[in-house]
């Protein structure tokens, strides 16, 4: 049996998925520990890029801050925190995680408050609205779409890395690879491409589902606008 076809056996085994430890348990561990670090990631990121993009201050910052992050291997920060306070197990994941989910979020954040229409901002402080006013009624209404992009882009990015947790102890999908790599290559063969399956599968049903919800929250003329600019920066590449 070759290890796409022991993969299948292994998939279609009902007590691989409901014994304990199993898919059921470790795709629970898998999206408990990516929530967390994506609420980290929204809860440092989103307050951060919105106000600098409602000052209209700090743009380097905010490319500064996104690539030192990007540059930052997860699985060299999977490696290090659990030498700190933060031990082996689920919080150094979610930490780790967390930094890699900065990044999209961040840069979304700012960009969506800066892109605001500027009429719509002139028209608000014409009325009255003081700063706090402004950024929560108009530039931030307008910024949903972005802020759910960055957002769909951060969750992806969480659940498909995710699988590494495995190596600190912590849980998830990733579990299942390393246990089949714990075996020789007959016997965990196709237990490793069912791992990888389970977690490239998860990714791309989470990617489904929140470019839908990307879509529903962005308003008609805006998508409209991204139809275009992408046609023309297609033109673009292929003129060039």
């Amino acid at each position: 049996m070759n290890p796409v076809e022991a993969a299948l056996v292994w998939l279609n085994d009902p007590l691989n998925w409901t014994n304990p430890g199993g898919v059921l348990d470790r795709l629970g561990e898998h999206l408990s520990m990516s929530a967390a670090a994506v609420a980290l990631g929204c809860l440092v990121a989103w307050p951060i890029g919105l106000w600098l993009g409602h000052t209209g201050r700090g743009g380097g910052l905010v490319v500064l801050v996104s690539n030192v992050s990007l540059a930052v291997p997860t699985l060299a920060l999977l490696t290090i925190l659990p030498l700190t306070f933060l031990g082996f197990g689920r919080p150094s994941v979610v930490v780790a995680l967390a930094v890699f989910a900065v990044p999209p979020l961040l840069a979304n954040a700012y960009t969506g408050v800066r892109q605001a229409d500027p009429e719509a901002r002139d028209a608000a402080r014409g009325m009255g609205f003081s700063g706090w006013q402004l950024l929560r009624r108009v530039e931030l209404p307008l910024a949903v779409p972005y802020l759910a992009a960055g957002f769909r882009t951060a969750a992806v990015q969480v659940v498909a890395t995710a699988a590494l947790a495995s190596f600190v102890n912590g849980g998830g999908l990733g579990q299942i690879i390393r246990a089949g790599f714990g075996l020789d290559i007959a016997a965990g063969g196709g237990q490793i491409i069912a791992g990888g399956v389970l977690v490239a599968g998860l990714a791309m049903l989470l990617e489904l589902v929140l470019a839908l919800v990307e879509r529903l929250v962005t308003p008609r003329p805006l998508r409209a606008d991204r139809r275009r600019a992408r046609r023309r920066a297609a033109q673009a590449v292929a003129g060039g």
